[in-house]
Parts: C-alpha cells; sequence; structure tokens
C-alpha cells in the first residue's frame, strides 16, 4: 500500500528500471562579492546552512566550540549563505574597474 498515487507510480518506475532522480540542485559559487562555502554532505549545498523546521533556511557558525546562529531566517539557502560568509569573513571586493 502506498501513501499517494505519486508513491505508487515513483515505486513502479523504479521496479521497471525507468526512474530517474531529480537532479541535484544547483548551488551558487558567489554571491554578492562573496565566495560561498559550497557542501556535499549538507542538504542545502552550503557550509553552515540547514533548514528550519518552518521551511526556511538558517545560517551558523561555529565560534570557540559554540554554534552562533547568524541573521534569523532566510528565504532561500544563498541567502543563508550570503550570511554565512559575512560572519565567518570571507569578503573578496569585486575588482573596480580602470579608468578609462
Amino acid at each position: 500500500s502506498f501513501g499517494t498515487a505519486v508513491d505508487a507510480a515513483v515505486a513502479y518506475a523504479r521496479a521497471g528500471g525507468e526512474y530517474q532522480p531529480p537532479p541535484p540542485p544547483t548551488v551558487a559559487t558567489e554571491a554578492e562579492g562573496l565566495r560561498l562555502h559550497l557542501s556535499s554532505s549538507g542538504g542545502t549545498g552550503y557550509k553552515g546552512v540547514t533548514t528550519h523546521y518552518s521551511g526556511r533556511f538558517m545560517a551558523q557558525h561555529n565560534v570557540r566550540g559554540r554554534k552562533v546562529h547568524v541573521g534569523g531566517l532566510f528565504g532561500t539557502a544563498v541567502e543563508a549563505a550570503v550570511a554565512y560568509a559575512r560572519a565567518v569573513g570571507e569578503y573578496t571586493p569585486a575588482v573596480a574597474a580602470e579608468p578609462a
């Protein structure tokens, strides 16, 4: 017995070898002049970013062995990753255009 029609369809496709899992989400490596910390082990794709039970995202990092939450909750994982990068000091200013 399956909980939903989708669960039944996925089981049927797997049994027939037709099931293709969805591709992993694309993650940004830089945003707002910051190098974002990628993680292959986390569900969000970013180090220090987790999904809150509300479905929003939160950033946290360790300071002297203690977890420190950074900036509350965010609507996207990228926004939380930017907050994490700022907190750990990964600012890399954009290269200014040379005067003409």
